[in-house]
């Protein structure tokens, strides 16, 4: 993994199928103990918003490459008090390693990218969730092999995982369905691009209609109808969200091999049942425990550790 090594992943878009193909077999090489990189590096976390998986799973995938982590709490630095973003990001260059960082706007991570030498990670802004799919992607993996050709439906809200999905799919050859009510599609730049990266291989569709969307579906995957900084609006969705629940009704229109991903957290009972949650078609924990080996990959390309 040596072409990704110094380098930032502000999209998913930044890596190349043979790229995140390398990425998810050592993962998986990671997570069965076939594989033990070791480094002496620092990983900072600037977050801005709230985080368990993603806060949690970085760390310890540093730790166990033998790393130190730094979790910058933004309201302890000058950033909350105004300093330029640019002159906080050549501070955080001269110290540390690599940043990962859980932002709002997706500019600012830019603007980090921009100031720093070290590798930036998007560990979630508005527009993408580029670490998320990689642990999904791995998901997949373990559940069919080779995922191209299968036919991944997305239900709920466009939102930045729909978009990291849209893009990750395309790059993987897998078909994606993208399932939202009217006025709540994916953004259609990212939707564009992600045609333009499926060409002709796959299929890339955005609908209103969630029993179309989910007919025959190896994977069907939702996340919350509000995301974070919409918690206003969560009540007011509910109705307008509703015929998009996963539910066993919905499930049942599936391939009867699928399986069901959730980024978390989850609201149940809202985007997703408690039994499909609990049933046996679920993988949200596997899903979950991934993040960390799929990052633990992450870092150690992104770092070049021996």
């Amino acid at each position: 993994m040596g072409t990704l090594q110094g380098r930032d992943l502000l999209s998913l878009a930044d890596l190349s199928t043979a790229e995140i193909r390398e990425l998810l077999h050592l993962a998986a090489e990671m997570k069965a103990g076939k594989v033990n990189y070791r480094c002496d590096r620092v990983l900072g976390l600037l977050f801005y918003k709230a985080s368990t998986r993603t806060r949690v799973s970085f760390s310890v995938a540093m730790y166990q490459l033998g790393g130190q982590v730094i979790d910058l709490n933004v309201d302890s630095t000058q950033v909350s008090r105004g300093e330029p973003l640019a002159d906080t990001a050549r501070v955080l260059d001269r110290y540390l390693d690599v940043l990962a960082i859980r932002t709002f706007d997706h500019q600012d991570l830019q603007t980090f990218a921009d100031y720093a030498a070290i590798p930036i990670i998007n560990a979630l802004t508005d527009l993408e969730h580029p670490c998320q799919i990689l642990a999904d992607l791995l998901t997949i993996q373990e559940a069919f092999g080779d995922v191209s050709g299968l036919t991944l439906t997305y239900l709920g809200d466009g939102n930045n995982v729909a978009h990291s999905l849209l893009l990750g799919c395309a790059l993987m050859g897998m078909n994606i369905n993208v399932a939202t009510p009217k006025g709540y599609q994916p953004d259609a730049k990212i939707v564009a691009q992600a045609k333009a990266i499926a060409g002709d291989r796959t299929q890339v569709i955005i609908t209103d209609d969630p029993k179309m969307a989910v007919k025959d579906a190896a994977v069907l995957y939702t996340d919350v109808w509000a995301s974070m900084g919409q918690e206003n609006l969560a009540d007011a969705r509910i109705p307008i969200f509703q015929p998009y629940q996963i539910n066993d009704e919905l499930l049942e229109l599936a391939n009867t091999e699928a399986i069901v991903l959730h980024c978390l957290p989850a609201h149940r009972e809202e985007e997703i049942t408690d039994s499909v949650m609990e049933g046996k078609q679920s993988r949200v924990w596997d899903q979950a425990e991934n993040r960390m080996h799929a990052q633990k990959a992450l870092l150690a390309s992104l770092l070049g550790s021996t």
